[in-house]
This record gives C-alpha cells, structure tokens and sequence, in this order.
C-alpha cells in the first residue's frame, strides 16, 4: 500500500504529549515508520511536504523530519497539472497548502492520504466525491488495519 503523510503526521511526536488524543497519534505514526521500515507500506513524498517542513523554525525538528522522508520509495513533484488541481480543491474548501499536499498524492496515484489534521478530514468528508484519493485521519487508518 502506497500512503501520503500529511506534515502534521511527521511532526506529532514534537507536541506536548500530555494530551492522550496527541500520545496516542505519537505512537500510531512509530507504528506507521516500523511499517514502512519493513516494507509493509510504501511512503510517497513530495516536495510540498519539504518546502512546508523548510519553513519550521525550529533547526533541530525539521531536520528529524527531514531524516523522515528518506524512507520513501518515491518522490513527486508540484508540475502545473498538480497546482492547476490545487486551486479546484482550494475552492472545496481546502487550506492552500493541504490543497498541495492533496493534488501530488493524487498525482501520484497513492492509496491512502493521512492526516491529523481534523480540518483536511472534516472538508474531505463533504467533498469526498470530488477528490481523487480516500483521506483518513491517523486514527482512522491504523484502526481499519488492525481489523
């Protein structure tokens, strides 16, 4: 299986983990990397996700984060087709920068976008048939593979 990690996936370990609903996601993207270590998953990057991750003042974060995307098995780039997308899934009702993240995995053809991000969930719910690759929320996605 081929999946897309939104950004706040990768930086969930760096949140206060005094909060269950944040510890419990902690975990859930470690058991996500033991799977993608061992070749369960495919994990698909783009450069969407170095550029935001560039922007993260914190040094010592968006390295961890950066060291992160290594493990993918494949790498996808913004073209015109994929920003055109974008604008369409902005006017959803997606934040610009998700609409980004949102257009390459489609372009990528994944199977699965993740995200922690209630928002990108709680929009994809009520456009769901207007975009092109099912998107779950962290706790949604180990919870349908667990069964």
């Amino acid at each position: 299986m081929r999946i897309y990690l939104d950004l706040c996936v990768y930086k969930r370990p760096f949140d206060y983990q005094g909060q269950e609903r944040i510890a419990l996601e902690t975990n859930m993207f470690i058991y996500l990397l033991e799977r993608i270590e061992a070749g369960i998953y495919k994990l698909v990057v783009s450069d969407v996700l170095v550029y935001e991750n560039s922007k993260d003042p914190d040094i010592e974060r968006r390295d961890r984060v950066s060291s992160y995307f290594h493990l993918a098995s494949e790498f996808v780039e913004v073209d015109e087709t994929s920003a055109k997308r974008a604008i369409t899934l902005e006017k959803l009702g997606f934040a610009a920068i998700d609409a980004l993240h949102i257009a390459v995995a489609e372009k990528a053809g994944v199977d699965c976008f993740i995200a922690c991000d209630d928002d990108i969930v709680r929009v994809y719910r009520s456009v769901k048939d207007k975009v092109r690759v099912p998107i779950k929320s962290l706790r949604e996605f180990i919870a349908q593979e667990v069964k």
